[in-house]
């Protein structure tokens, strides 16, 4: 079992607060990931997941033993709304793969998804010492690409033509965050905030950007 220090009962944004899922969290992703448009944003498969896939990936993914998942609830009303987790963590080199899923439409594009992606990363690189943290997109998921960008990641590297949608082929971007990027741009939050350097190009360097969908391919979490 994992040690308790990988996930907290909760860790504390701004916006949203990531707590551990409980087995009543199910009925949301049942209601999620049977979505269609959910399903376009997270999975490679043409259509929505069945409820027994659902089932079986939420008993294993979201509150199994192994599990590093946490569910993203709106700070101020507590309501969940969303699901990101850690996969294929290897530990000799320091690595976690990240996936997000905001299934609530009326939760995209205020920010969530932003922000529970900088809470986790900052947990990885910050509290677990990991060295790197990577994911991967699809490349009409422009918004939640901007919103990788803004967190820090950095675009390594795509699959060409890797998925079929909307009657064409499309490329999956891979991105990473490393510790080294990731403590560089601590340290130019915290000289922007004493006033020891300029924001770059007049605006934030880092910034709590909208999610504007689900985040992050291959079901979520």
């Amino acid at each position: 079992m994992l040690h308790r220090r990988w996930f907290p009962d909760h860790i504390d944004g701004d916006l949203v607060v990531l707590r551990r899922h409980t087995r009543e969290n199910l009925r949301d992703f049942l209601r999620w990931y049977q979505d269609p448009e959910v399903a376009r944003l997270t999975r490679y498969q043409d259509g929505p997941m069945r409820p027994d896939e659902i089932e079986r990936f939420f008993m294993m993914r979201a509150i199994g033993p192994e599990s590093m998942a946490m569910g993203i609830h709106v700070k101020e009303t507590g309501r969940l709304i969303g699901t990101c987790a850690f996969s294929q963590l290897d530990g000799d080199n320091g690595s976690a793969l990240y996936h997000i899923t905001i299934g609530e439409h009326d939760a995209w594009g205020r920010g969530y998804g932003g922000e529970a992606t900088r809470l986790m990363v900052d947990h990885a690189l910050g509290t677990l010492g990991l060295h790197r943290v990577a994911l991967s997109v699809f490349a009409f998921n422009e918004r939640a690409i901007r919103a990788y960008l803004r967190v820090g990641f950095v675009i390594e590297g795509r699959s060409r033509e890797a998925i079929w949608r909307d009657g064409r082929w499309w490329d999956e971007l891979h991105l990473s965050v490393l510790e080294s990027d990731w403590r560089a741009a601590r340290w130019q939050e915290r000289a922007i905030a004493d006033g020891r350097a300029a924001p770059a190009d007049g605006g934030p360097l880092v910034s709590h950007p909208a999610s504007g969908g689900p985040v992050g391919p291959r079901g979520g979490a």
